[in-house]
């Protein structure tokens, strides 16, 4: 989504101002333009010359001190950004926002933009919580400002409170749910991820090395594009992203009563989770000790298949399978489609570099109900969210048709 985008920065006057050398670090990785404005404060945090060699663009200061162009500078800076997003945002700069003011070049761009803004705050908890800086937050939220809060934690004075610019990854993600589509509002869509765990005894289980990447860009990206999400996650040492609902399971009978739960009031069940097929008979109360014998067995018996088990109940549902396999990758994939009544199913084959479940990236083919088979390069899970949502979206737009 970055590509060809362009990012208009305003930088003011803070003592975070340093940090937004990584976000734009963070958005030129992404494959972003950036073209940064300073306010004369702003010049006593950081110089231009250090923003202008990260941005590999001229920085934008003064609107009376440079050369006269045949373009007004503060409209054409207008016109090519995608996005503005001011940061670190003082309280000075939020008030001039609030009421219009427009006594240098970043309030004058802010006055003539009409795409998507962000403010980052950053200022002292005194100076956050203040009367007059809550009045001008809320209004330029009126205005159609985006304003992220701060954080808390230790001040550059040395107080402890809210103020603290946000995480510069935190912000370029707020910049990439600003620019994102939001193709799926009032849309619930529920999500599973991660490997599911079944008990032996008191301290061993048996699980898999699914790593919930997959399923946490997927509910990402939804949210992103305005559904309500709700991610019902196994154990994995991953921060699962923001969502309106987590729940959290460990067997594939909990895996398939969660589900069951919010099935219903769902339009959409994504299933990148893998469960464990099969699980102990019977599980030892006390830790199994080694024995004189050389070999242990046991007994398992097969767990429930959530994804078949909801397609006996589909109605009004789209739902999406997973066929992660290590051999007749499409084969298994198109049976698995078919058995378990799904829309479309996203089948990978484990054995290829860069197709495993611990990689940040996936080599994907997409079945569709009608056959129809959409083979993809390998991309990073974030790209293959994507795909899955657009996919999405197209029979969302079939249904309605």
């Amino acid at each position: 989504m970055w590509d060809k985008k362009h990012i208009l920065i305003g930088i003011t006057g803070g003592i975070a101002a340093y940090k937004v050398t990584e976000l734009i670090s963070l958005l030129k990785k992404a494959g972003a333009t950036c073209e940064v404005i300073m306010t004369e404060g702003a010049k006593e945090f950081i110089t231009p010359l250090t923003i202008q060699t990260l941005t590999e663009h001229k920085v934008h200061i003064d609107q009376f001190s440079l050369p006269i162009t045949m373009d007004v500078e503060h409209i054409e800076l207008a016109k090519r950004a995608d996005a503005l997003v001011i940061c670190p945002a003082t309280a000075n700069t939020i008030a001039k926002l609030n009421h219009g003011l427009a006594d240098n070049l970043l309030s004058t761009v802010a006055l003539a933009y009409e795409g998507p803004k962000l403010v980052v705050p950053a200022m002292n908890t005194a100076m956050w919580k203040n009367a007059a800086t809550i009045k001008n937050v809320n209004g330029i939220k009126e205005l159609g400002y985006t304003v992220m809060n701060p954080d808390s934690g230790l001040l550059a004075c040395g107080d402890i409170g809210e103020g603290k610019m946000p995480q510069p990854a935190d912000v370029f993600e707020a910049i990439e749910d600003l620019l994102t589509e939001k193709d799926l509002v009032g849309k619930t869509v529920v999500v599973t991820a991660g490997p599911t765990m079944e008990p032996l005894d008191p301290v061993r289980y048996l699980t898999n090395h699914s790593s919930g990447k997959m399923g946490y860009s997927i509910a990402k990206e939804a949210k992103q594009r305005g559904a309500k999400v709700v991610l019902i996650k196994g154990y994995t040492p991953n921060i699962p992203p923001n969502v309106d609902k987590l729940v959290e399971i460990k067997t594939t009978g909990e895996l398939l009563e969660a589900v069951d739960e919010h099935f219903e009031d769902c339009d959409v069940l994504i299933m990148p989770a893998a469960p464990l097929d099969y699980r102990p008979s019977t599980v030892s109360d006390k830790k199994i000790k080694k024995g004189d014998n050389d070999t242990l067995s046991m007994v398992f018996v097969p767990n429930p298949d959530v994804a078949k088990t909801m397609g006996a109940k589909k109605t009004h549902q789209i739902m999406v399978g997973f066929a992660a396999e290590t051999n007749d990758v499409l084969e298994n994939a198109q049976g698995k489609l078919v058995k378990k009544n799904l829309d479309f199913i996203v089948a990978n084959d484990l054995t290829r570099e860069g197709a495993g479940f611990k990689e940040s990236t996936n080599i994907i083919t997409i079945i569709s109900a009608d056959g129809e088979q959409t083979k993809f390069p390998i991309m990073s899970k974030e790209q293959v969210a994507q795909e899955i949502i657009n996919k999405i979206i197209q029979l969302i737009g079939k249904a309605r048709s």
